[in-house]
């Protein structure tokens, strides 16, 4: 099995890209030629970060019959300060709101989507460290990013 996406230059700096039949649009700012009528390309790399931890951590606890209020993932990434220009670390902010006898429940779908299933992060952890804090009802419970070094840019 693999995946495939198709892209298609829309003029100037746009590319339109069909992603399982939904059309996610990159493009350039103006300063550099585009229109901006699109995120530029990079971003999308902690997007797919974001979304494959995300829907592990619901699907998770959905099996355990438990769910949260609200989660908010942050992510950001270091970028390079020389071409190419290249994540060097990157950082997720759990968010999540739930019953506060589900706190540790939401910490072991966090723990297992980053260190067994979650296959973006998998894939970005053998280029850079991958870091994650977790906030669960306003208070943080886990945060490792001070255990990480980062890679020299």
């Amino acid at each position: 099995m693999k995946h495939e996406i198709e892209a298609q230059w829309m003029g100037k700096m746009q590319f339109n890209a069909l992603v399982n039949g939904h059309t996610v649009v990159m493009d350039a700012p103006e300063r550099v030629g585009g229109e901006d009528r699109g995120s530029i390309p990079k971003p999308f790399v902690l997007t797919a970060l974001s979304g494959c931890t995300g829907m592990d951590v619901i699907a998770l606890l959905r099996k355990q019959g438990k769910q949260l209020t609200d989660l908010n993932l942050k992510v950001s990434g270091e970028i390079s300060k020389q071409q190419p220009i290249e994540y060097v670390s990157a950082n997720i902010i759990y968010e999540m709101k739930g019953n506060i006898e589900d706190e540790q429940a939401a910490f072991d779908a966090v723990m297992t989507s980053q260190e067994k299933i979650c296959g973006v992060s998998h894939m970005l952890k053998k280029i850079m460290p991958v870091t994650w804090q977790i906030i669960y009802n306003e208070k943080e419970i886990f945060n490792n990013q001070t255990q990480a070094v980062a890679q020299p840019a």
